[in-house]
């Protein structure tokens, strides 16, 4: 799947003048987290969320400086945060440096953007870098949820044991020449060695997601690795 699949579109959108109290009725009102903020062509400038309005004038939530932070933050860094927590323009208060995906994205990318930056969003962007879509956290919760059970596949038991090995061999972490799979009725008995309990449990994961197993039995031993 490609973030085109599961990507909220439209999107609810703010132009760079809007009020920092407009924005947060927005947020409120629709129940979302996060709002892009894009000019007359929609094209993304930044984005605010909720954590950029935490810490406020208005609220009295602003950072305060001790007089060894000060020392530590320099005077352009506290001068910055002043303008986050008083500006009433969100142009001023919005992230302008912001991590987009294109609608060919696959998922897997997505996720793997939203861990390693630690966000819960992504917006989508066409190759003008007009905003079309933005994937969140709960996007890729609602395609796992969605998710429909695959159609099981009658296999002869020679094919599932022989489909089970190939997808084993795939695997990086898999020492294959230490494993071996008798399938009988769609029954499969798994025998030799696991160097870890992670392995181990690897190996019976890849054994139940081949089409036309019932049953898996692991006869599998945990052992240092070693080649036959």
């Amino acid at each position: 799947m490609q973030a085109r699949d599961i990507m909220m579109s439209p999107v609810v959108t703010v132009g760079p003048h809007a009020s920092v109290q407009q924005v947060a009725k927005i947020l409120l009102e629709r129940r979302i987290s996060a709002v892009p903020v894009v000019d007359p062509d929609n094209k993304l400038l930044g984005i605010v969320s909720e954590g950029d309005l935490m810490h406020r004038a208005e609220s009295g939530t602003e950072r305060s400086y001790s007089w060894w932070l000060r020392l530590l933050t320099g005077d352009a860094e506290q001068a910055a945060d002043y303008v986050r927590s008083h500006s009433a323009k969100i142009q001023d208060v919005m992230v302008k440096d912001v991590v987009t995906a294109s609608p060919e994205t696959p998922l897997n990318d997505i996720a793997m953007l939203l861990e390693k930056r630690q966000i819960k969003r992504v917006p989508i962007v066409n190759r003008e870098g007009q905003l079309v879509g933005i994937v969140s956290r709960s996007n890729l919760l609602q395609a796992i949820a969605s998710a429909r059970p695959k159609l099981e596949i009658s296999l002869p038991d020679a094919a599932i044991r022989k489909r089970f090995l190939d997808e084993l061999k795939k695997q990086p972490w898999a020492h294959t020449l230490n494993v071996n799979a008798i399938v009988q009725n769609g029954v499969m008995d798994l025998w030799g060695f696991a160097p870890s309990v992670a392995e181990r449990t690897a190996i019976r994961v890849v054994a139940e997601a081949v089409p036309g197993v019932q049953t898996v039995n692991d006869h599998l031993l945990e052992t240092p690795a070693f080649i036959y």
